[in-house]
């Protein structure tokens, strides 16, 4: 007896969401849109991607380019971190001539100093009662 009190109000909400799904996809094709959406995003990522890619051969040397990708073979994150700082650096104007796997390197040694976690480990010995000095 008490499914059949829920059930109005579960159709309502089931309505209402149909209809707000339908208002997002712009009517009837929702889940069609949605795919469209979704693949043009991806295509915008790999734009993106390959013009980053396109800065970062203008802007590294072939050996640097080479020892930046086997970092990201390893910790691609931290790859990505180098490249943002590079391409950053070429956008303000701050590298005038490609950079070098030495200058990479050097990078790469200021960005390990910078994010290097310190860590601090005291060791407190425990007295015993039966430890007396006397």
């Amino acid at each position: 007896m008490d499914h059949t009190e829920d059930d109005p109000e579960l159709e309502a909400i089931r309505q209402r969401r149909m209809q707000e799904l339908m208002g997002q996809g712009g009517g009837g094709g929702g889940a069609a849109q949605s795919r469209e959406q979704q693949q043009a995003q991806e295509e915008q990522k790999r734009e993106a991607e390959e013009h980053r890619q396109l800065m970062l051969a203008r802007v590294l040397s072939s050996e640097a380019r080479e020892r930046l990708s086997r970092i990201a073979l390893v910790k691609p994150e931290k790859a990505r971190g180098v490249e943002d700082v590079i391409l950053r650096s070429a956008q303000y104007g701050q590298i005038t001539e490609k950079v070098s796997e030495e200058r990479l390197i050097q990078l790469l040694e200021q960005i390990n100093e910078q994010t290097q976690k310190k860590t601090k480990v005291t060791i407190q010995r425990r007295r015993n009662v039966f430890d007396d000095d006397e």
